[in-house]
């Protein structure tokens, strides 16, 4: 695209005239539409919106947008976001041992498939560091027990500010963060080796084997304080017969890790996902 974008995500009570209100904004300031989606949850009477115009020729110097668009906003009572897309991201890939999700979140980096900046990798383990040189990223090795949690938390907070990290990516991070963590830094994605809400927690491949389900899933969320129970961004599933033993499940399901974490990622930083009373609403 030859002209930078600013994309703004709504989410208000649901009243008359919305849509026209979001668009003359844009449309008065000279600015060209280029997607508009838009969603009313009738149970909650939530109207969600996102709107995506061109920057060039519009009138309002980027620091202008949000304080006049505010001015709008507020007597609808609306939560509300405005992003740039040439404003690059920048990206921490939190790990333990499991190199799958991790290997193609970085092809998919290097392949340009990602608009964003990875810059640091955190993990509590050892093994996959030359994984980070290879790549050309730094590794930070902070090891987690339950003695040190608080400490080694405040590292990794640390970490986080010195490198401007936009976005934290659990890809296979087998520890739980505090919830003093969570409220602290909560712009972070998981993926879970299962299709939630059935079997959260751990090891669910082997309880979805011993309970001898049919298909099996990954989910990725928006980590809250409520282990496995944040805002799902993305799912998917694959049929598993009863010759599959337990391997079978966990092999089946780190091909849907791999996929479902990518397009989940790829998804907020597109900005197209809205968060609202713990649950999404994904503007593809």
């Amino acid at each position: 695209m030859d002209s930078p974008t600013a994309t703004i995500l709504l989410s208000c009570p649901d009243q008359q005239g919305l849509v026209a209100k979001v668009a003359n904004f844009i449309y008065s300031n000279g600015g060209n539409i280029i997607h508009a989606d838009q969603h009313t949850d009738f149970s909650t009477r939530i109207f969600l919106t996102r709107i995506e115009w061109q920057l060039r020729n519009f009138n309002l110097p980027r620091e202008v947008i949000a304080p006049a668009f505010g001015a709008i906003a507020k007597p609808l009572n609306a939560k509300w976001q405005i992003h740039f897309s040439d404003t690059v991201p920048r990206i921490a890939i939190w790990i333990t041992k499991q190199d799958h999700c991790l290997l193609d979140l970085l092809w998919r980096w290097q392949a340009r498939e990602l608009p964003a900046e990875i810059p640091l990798i955190i993990s509590n383990h050892l093994e996959l560091q030359p994984l980070a040189s290879q790549f050309g990223i730094d590794y930070h090795h902070i090891p987690i027990t339950g003695a040190t949690k608080q400490t080694q938390e405040e590292k990794q907070l640390e970490l986080l500010a010195h490198y401007k990290i936009d976005l934290v990516v659990l890809a296979k991070y087998m520890q739980v963060l505090s919830s003093e963590f969570v409220a602290r830094f909560s712009n972070i994605i998981n993926i879970h080796h299962s299709f939630l809400p059935a079997f959260p927690g751990a090891n669910p491949y082997q309880r979805a084997y011993k309970r001898g389900v049919k298909i099996i899933g990954a989910t990725a969320h928006y980590v809250t304080e409520d282990l496995d129970e944040g805002p799902i961004i993305e799912q998917d599933v694959v049929r598993v017969s009863h010759r599959d033993v337990a391997a079978d499940l966990v092999r089946k399901g780190k091909d849907l890790e791999r996929l479902v974490l990518a397009r989940a990622v790829r998804l907020h930083l597109q900005n197209r996902v809205l968060v609202y009373q713990n649950r999404t609403v994904v503007f593809e």
